[in-house]
């Protein structure tokens, strides 16, 4: 009877201690970071904010870049980095038509050269054809699909991230968490967040990365992180770059906002201090990608001075 009651109070207590000892994990590594974060607020660094339009699989109709061209074209680069994502067949058509100093970056890339790599698209034909931006680790590439196919996995994105810096192109590297996840809290957003950067820590150069937090759950949705969420998950993503490089590094390196950015709510956005810029959808096929801009040139004006 004793042995039988002894093991009824295992499986009652074990997971009880369990659960307290992995909150009070969980509540220590919080409160380191926290106090990375306060150290890293003291510091005072001029990040010029960052732009970018992701144009995913459109247009449809290769006459329509005319026009989207055209609308990049009217924006202005004075107070912000710009890039583009064109799709990949209209990579070339768009490469060397930007006039504001904006650059074209692709959505993807291979981990290697040129050779035997049906349906992948070389850094080597990047550089070759003056491309200086690449663009990686999309949900949509991750695994957002849903397609019966391995997404791409942390350990492959930071291989082709140490590829696009080995020949001397800069990189977006996009980062962010599922609905599900968000739900959990900012612990378990900010723990998914360290997993989909610790393979890419030794390559973080915040002159040729940027990093775009996205929000999966966001993402061409409608609904946008608040202000409030947005600072704290950029603020506890600067403070883990911190902790496990260093506060340079963590304090130069550019994170943007990307998740149904529009210019309405750009303005808000670019108030917090570890929004950088946006990495925009939709907004980017339409006019207001320049109010987006704008916005954020505007808000980040008093750093910069």
């Amino acid at each position: 009877m004793i042995p039988m009651i002894a093991a009824l109070a295992i499986c009652w207590v074990l997971p009880v201690l369990l659960l307290i000892m992995q909150q009070q994990s969980q509540a220590a590594k919080a409160e380191a970071l926290e106090e990375v974060s306060k150290r890293l607020r003291k510091k005072l660094v001029m990040r010029r904010p960052v732009v970018g339009g992701n144009w995913k699989c459109n247009p449809a109709d290769p006459a329509k870049l005319e026009g989207l061209i055209a609308n990049v074209n009217a924006c202005s680069s004075s107070g912000c980095d710009i890039y583009i994502c064109p799709s990949p067949l209209h990579v070339a058509l768009v490469q060397g038509k930007l006039r504001n100093g904006a650059k074209v970056a692709p959505q993807n890339c291979n981990f290697s050269g040129c050779g035997a790599y049906t349906g992948e698209m070389a850094v080597d034909q990047m550089v070759a054809m003056g491309i200086e931006w690449c663009l990686i680790g999309h949900s949509e590439r991750r695994g957002e699909f849903g397609l019966p196919t391995p997404g791409e996995s942390p350990k492959l994105l930071a291989t082709k991230l140490k590829y696009i810096l080995d020949k001397g192109l800069k990189c977006v590297f996009c980062i962010g968490e599922p609905l599900s996840v968000r739900k959990q809290g900012i612990s378990a957003v900010l723990s998914t967040c360290a997993d989909q950067l610790v393979d890419i820590l030794p390559y973080l150069d915040p002159d040729k990365v940027v990093i775009a937090y996205e929000p999966v759950w966001s993402i061409g949705t409608g609904v946008t992180a608040s202000p409030a969420q947005a600072q704290e998950t950029h603020a506890g993503i600067r403070a883990y770059i911190g902790q496990q490089t260093s506060d340079d590094v963590a304090s130069r390196i550019r994170i943007q906002y990307g998740g149904s950015a529009n210019a309405k709510n750009a303005g808000a956005l670019s108030a917090c201090p570890d929004v950088d810029g946006f990495l925009v959808g939709s907004a980017s096929l339409k006019p207001e990608f320049s109010e987006i801009i704008d916005a954020v040139a505007k808000a980040k004006a008093f750093s910069m001075l």
